[in-house]
């Protein structure tokens, strides 16, 4: 860590917060590799509860988005909810 290359992080916002969770859950698809190993598993509870957060998100930030936010935040749940039940059933083939 010592070798580290420090690069400045991008400004919090409510679209970083989106992206994380989303990133999360495409981890935990199994879509996009671990960080920390580059391997790819499939964690079908937790990708369910980081998409579970974001519709928490959606609910409780209603009305107070822009057009931008909100529909950033739509297309995310979409396809992280379509991505989740193709997850699912594959799983569920094996």
């Amino acid at each position: 860590m010592a070798d580290e290359i420090k690069q400045p992080l991008p400004p919090a916002s409510i679209e970083s917060l989106f992206y994380m969770l989303a990133t999360s859950a495409m981890v935990n698809l199994g879509q996009v590799p671990e960080p920390t190993n580059q391997k790819t598993t499939v964690k079908l509870e937790l990708a369910k509860h980081n998409i579970d957060t974001l519709g928490v998100l959606q609910k409780k930030t209603a009305g107070n988005l822009t057009s931008d936010e909100s529909r950033l935040l739509d297309e995310l749940l979409y396809d992280l909810r379509m991505k989740f039940v193709r997850a699912t059933s594959q799983n569920e083939k094996k």
